[in-house]
């Protein structure tokens, strides 16, 4: 059984980013380019210091060499479920502007909010996400030859969801535990 697990909100946010979650339980669906490069599409519209888009996606489809090496990399508490996933993409920042070679600072922060329109894209074609920074940075960085100046801070499971029941423990529990938040008092402060 497939289980979706929607958010209970305080306050009404659009259904989009109430189900979207990080699904563990990925079925055997593969994914098509077409469907990818919609995600990445998504992901090009974010809003970035200066335009410079830092974001980079490197990404390899489940079935191939490039996933089991991508996947050998991820920490063993992530393989055992990622290694389902139709296709893992690797979230890479810039570390410079391309337009002076100066340090962006926010490099990363670009490359979240990139990240965010492609999670939200893929739960609105009903494909589910699962960021991890559960990987071998060094290990993945040489693997896929990253220069000193691109940056590999996630990797992101993708697929389409099966049923719990397909996960062994502790996933399984993961994979049905309600889905819980901080209180919006506990991180906003009114001046």
């Amino acid at each position: 059984m497939n289980t979706i697990k929607i958010a209970k909100t305080t306050y009404p946010v659009l259904d989009v980013i109430k189900n979207r979650w990080s699904a563990r339980a990925f079925s055997n669906k593969t994914i098509t380019d077409e469907e990818l490069n919609t995600l990445f599409e998504a992901a090009s519209w974010a809003a970035s210091a200066n335009n410079e888009q830092s974001w980079q996606y490197i990404y390899a489809k489940k079935g191939t060499e490039a996933f089991d090496n991508i996947c050998n990399c991820l920490l063993p508490g992530n393989q055992p479920w990622a290694k389902n996933a139709a296709a893992l993409i690797v979230a890479v920042a810039r570390k410079t502007f391309e337009a002076n070679n100066t340090v962006n600072a926010y490099a990363g922060h670009d490359l979240g909010m990139a990240n965010a329109h492609l999670l939200l894209q893929a739960r609105a074609m009903n494909i589910y996400c699962h960021p991890m920074a559960g990987f071998n940075k060094i290990k993945l960085t040489e693997n896929l030859n990253l220069s000193e100046n691109q940056d590999a801070f996630c990797v992101i499971a993708t697929g389409f969801l099966a049923g719990a029941e397909t996960l062994e423990e502790p996933f399984k529990t993961r994979e049905l535990t309600e889905r819980k938040r901080k209180n919006i008092a506990e991180f906003t402060f009114k001046l």
